[in-house]
């Protein structure tokens, strides 16, 4: 899927890529220390983060040892994809992997830091499916709160028939957390915000209870994607909630 590029406008990936064989997962596992500067240097990016992701839903303070996330900033769409594509760092971890989804995002609104920096530059926004991203680095005191409202939000978003797409990844298990979903409207994204529940009382549980010292919310319009995730492209035309929006 493609949108036409718009010229000096952001671009962010997020590259998820699934490993099925112990001898790859131990691969990708030792990778975690020495890739991240390969990524980094590629011309052109700029903020990168290597990330985790959780077992189940994604949403568990368990982590998955077969899924690594990797998150970048690019200048433009052409050159986002020519360097996640198969050459370089990028393409070891595409050619071991069983399994990767890229997705190519330009930010439409961002609202917080990120590593004590503001990643995103918000462009203008276009019809089509919507990204929403929550990163937060959670304060230690406030773990058993946070992770004991979670798996309830998890099942509220997963038996959504609106979400396309959800997973979970982070930085440091339990305690830096990205919540990742991509909807296929605003419109059906603001109704499960706005809608009671666990979802709603975690939100005023963050305010009135400081359970971050760091919080990051965006939102992106989809451009481009390739690839599948657990055998299904989620954002195919035969997606049912793509196909309804």
């Amino acid at each position: 899927m493609d949108t036409p590029e718009i010229v000096d406008e952001q671009v962010v990936s997020l590259c998820l890529f699934r490993f099925s064989r112990w001898r790859d997962r131990a691969w990708a596992f030792a990778q975690m220390g020495f890739s991240r500067r390969a990524f980094r240097k590629l011309p052109g990016t700029g903020f990168v983060k290597m990330m985790g992701a959780g077992t189940g839903e994604g949403f568990t303070p368990l982590p998955d040892p077969g899924v690594v996330a990797v998150l970048a900033t690019w200048p433009d769409l052409a050159i986002a994809r020519a360097q996640t594509g198969e050459f370089g760092v990028y393409g070891r971890y595409r050619a071991r992997a069983s399994e990767v989804l890229a997705l190519y995002m330009t930010p439409v609104s961002a609202r917080g830091v990120w590593s004590g920096r503001a990643p995103f530059r918000p462009g203008p926004s276009s019809p089509g499916p919507i990204a929403a991203l929550t990163r937060a680095t959670i304060r230690p005191r406030k773990l058993l709160k946070f992770w004991g409202r979670t798996p309830e939000i998890s099942t509220r978003i997963g038996a959504d028939a609106n979400v396309i797409f959800k997973i979970g990844v982070g930085e440091i298990p339990l305690l830096h957390q990205v919540t990742f979903s991509i909807w296929p409207n605003a419109a059906s994204m603001a109704r499960f915000a706005r809608e009671g529940g666990p979802h709603a009382e975690a939100i005023r549980a963050v305010r009135t209870e400081g359970w971050f010292s760091e919080e990051l919310y965006a939102r992106f319009t989809i451009r481009a994607h390739s690839g599948s995730w657990g055998g299904i492209d989620p954002l195919s035309p035969g997606h049912p909630a793509v196909a309804a929006k």
